[in-house]
């Protein structure tokens, strides 16, 4: 049985989330093997926000070199948590 905080790896701030921010949606690495009703559970457990739809998707490793060598960065899953109107999580910044 997997906890929320098992189930929310790392938040995800890069420039496109950022923007998705203002329209209160937030990405986080989530556990591979972690449900969308499992992801709402834990944001509202850990954040107590209102959560109201879940957006969930698989990112596949991509291709690097190391000299000759070759290989793949690992398979990982991300979630985009929309909150509900006037609810926000201030761990992001202002």
């Amino acid at each position: 049985m997997l906890t929320p905080y098992d189930i929310l790896i790392r938040p995800l701030i890069t420039e496109k989330n950022t923007s998705l921010m203002e329209l209160n949606k937030y990405t986080f690495e989530v556990h591979r093997e972690a449900t969308k009703p499992q992801i709402k559970h834990a944001v509202e457990t850990i954040f107590n926000v209102r959560v109201t739809k879940v957006h969930t998707m698989n990112v596949r490793g991509k291709l690097r070199r190391r000299g000759r060598s070759m290989g793949y960065t690992r398979d990982w899953k991300k979630a985009i948590v929309t909150l509900a109107e006037g609810d926000r999580i201030e761990i992001f910044g202002s």
